[in-house]
């Protein structure tokens, strides 16, 4: 039995073809993203030039360092020492999760539900584009979340001095309550296939 042909973009009615079309009104969104990504880069080197120089005895810049991780007990601060800056790397390590997050929406998202890129000759194709849907584009991002709160929430215990018990108390439960939703969303990913082959059969 011969497989019925694909209609072309052309050939469909004008109410279909306009429908289809609609998903173009996603490009701003990944175009806004690419300039959130941009700010983000911004604000790396800026936090990577104050720690620089911070290194380098500026006290002005140290203290931009202490204001933006949240240091409050600046009366024990003499100086730069082990805790800003690994509190400060961490921030550093969450600006480039989060942009790994920016390109997985904004790459996977676009290939997905707007349009091919045709990367497949490509040098530079990432390895997870190929096999790239809504199914595994969800897992990837959920599991880039929990990477993300991990980094929150490891700053938070750090400088865990400067919080109450309760903020303590509920970051953690937030980040749980990513690492279950991340866990039943693969888990869903995981039994759909094994439902449509029974399908099939």
């Amino acid at each position: 039995m011969a497989l019925p042909q694909k209609t072309s973009n052309s050939r469909l009615p004008p109410l279909p073809n306009l429908i289809f079309a609609s998903r173009w009104l996603q490009l701003p969104l990944y175009l806004g993203l690419i300039l959130a990504q941009a700010v983000y880069v911004f604000h790396f080197w800026v936090e990577l030039t104050h720690l620089i120089e911070a290194a380098f005895g500026n006290e002005q810049a140290l203290g931009k360092l202490i204001t933006s991780i949240g240091y409050k007990n600046t009366a024990t601060v003499n100086g730069l020492n082990e805790t800003i800056i690994m509190l400060v790397v961490l921030a550093l390590i969450d600006v480039v999760m989060i942009s790994n997050l920016l390109i997985m929406v904004i790459v996977g998202g676009y290939e997905t539900f707007v349009s091919r890129m045709r990367l497949e000759s490509h040098p530079d194709q990432p390895e997870w584009l190929s096999h790239v849907n809504a199914s595994v584009l969800k897992v990837k991002l959920a599991t880039a979340i929990i990477g993300i709160s991990s980094i929150h929430l490891l700053k938070t215990f750090i400088n865990a001095e400067n919080y109450s018990e309760k903020v303590l108390l509920w970051q953690t439960l937030i980040h749980l309550t990513f690492l279950a939703s991340a866990l039943a969303i693969a888990g869903a990913d995981r039994l759909m296939p094994h439902t449509k082959r029974q399908l099939d059969h």
